[in-house]
């Protein structure tokens, strides 16, 4: 199988990933698909590194919050014309499923770029050992940092939620 056309399959089969990162970066859907394609693109410059040491969504992820963390606009283009940003995102699939999931997505948002990229690859049921090794943290560490943004999330939420009613 040539590259690119394993690459497409890999990505598509996985853009969930990339969806719910650029969720968790940005705040508005232009932005969201603009980050979505700089994290293919950057992907697609990376892909012929990646050795399979580990699994693929443990790399896509590590491409994935790092391009979101060191985003800043510019031009942009896509590398591939059959990956494309789903019509309909992600993040408003997620919303409109429950105000619940809405609140955690907006504290999410609130927390800091580090945060954020653990909490991606928590809710993704990733081991602390797992989440240590793509973070480059101990796993003792993400589970002090794991147990301090769980805190900070309820608060953010609990305050997002009442000031809906």
């Amino acid at each position: 199988m040539d590259i690119e056309k394993e690459f497409i399959r890999l990505t598509t089969s996985n853009q969930a990933i990339i969806h719910r990162i650029c969720c968790m970066y940005v705040d508005n859907k232009d932005d969201r698909e603009d980050l979505f394609q700089e994290i293919v693109l950057q992907a697609w410059k990376s892909f012929k590194s990646f050795r399979g040491d580990s699994q693929f969504q443990t790399w896509l992820y590590r491409v994935g919050l790092n391009t979101a963390i060191t985003y800043v606009k510019r031009d942009r283009r896509s590398v591939l014309a059959e990956l494309q940003f789903s019509q309909e995102s992600y993040c408003e699939i997620v919303y409109h499923e429950d105000e619940k999931i809405l609140a955690m997505y907006q504290a999410i948002n609130k927390l800091s770029k580090i945060e954020k990229a653990l909490v991606a690859l928590y809710l993704e049921d990733y081991s602390y050992s797992d989440i240590a090794e793509t973070m480059g943290m101990t796993p003792n560490h993400v589970a002090v940092k794991i147990s301090r943004i769980k805190v900070k999330l309820k608060e953010l939420s609990k305050k997002q939620h009442s000031s809906w009613n």
